[in-house]
């Protein structure tokens, strides 16, 4: 039985914890893991094309020059994943949360980034034309060589509150970082 055949059984039995798992240069095309934990797995080079990882956690994972194109990781934790070259091309990253990660040189030209945590993120020369920001919290994030033309740039005002003040973290403007 090859690896990704023994994933797919595990995950129809119900079994979600892929934690670690290495999974490089594999094709996961169009594959359903929903809710799977996948948090620092080495998924670098794979194709993930269309799949479904809603609600996935991916922390920390190795996403290096994935093929994501079309994936729906709405929902999914990818706080400081390695996403680094990958082609996340109208994915859809609705609600997700990718607080530190690093995107540098990523395509995610018509991506979906709605009501997404992007505090901390590495954008640096990362492709954001026609990405839908609206909703998204962007503190911190770097933007350096970033083209982003038509890109839907109305974040949240209020990104978060302070524990101890109440009070709100606010959207710092498009200025590169």
């Amino acid at each position: 039985m090859s690896i990704i055949q023994k994933l797919l059984h595990d995950y129809n039995q119900g079994y979600r914890d892929f934690s670690g798992i290495r999974l490089h240069g594999m094709n996961l095309e169009s594959l359903a893991f929903s809710g799977i934990n996948l948090s620092q797995a080495d998924l670098s080079g794979a194709n993930l094309n269309g799949a479904d990882l809603s609600r996935a956690n991916l922390n920390q994972a190795n996403l290096t020059n994935t093929d994501l194109r079309g994936a729906d990781l709405s929902g999914a934790k990818l706080q400081n994943v390695n996403l680094i070259g990958a082609d996340l091309r109208s994915a859809s990253l609705v609600g997700a949360d990718l607080t530190q990660a690093d995107l540098r040189s990523a395509d995610l030209e018509g991506a979906d980034l709605g009501g997404t945590n992007l505090d901390a993120v590495d954008f640096s020369g990362s492709n954001l034309c026609n990405v839908n920001f609206e909703g998204a919290c962007m503190e911190n994030t770097h933007l350096d060589g970033a083209q982003y033309q038509g890109a839907d740039r109305q974040p949240l005002a209020v990104c978060s509150q302070s524990a101890n003040t109440g009070t709100p973290h606010r959207w710092r403007s498009w200025g590169l970082h």
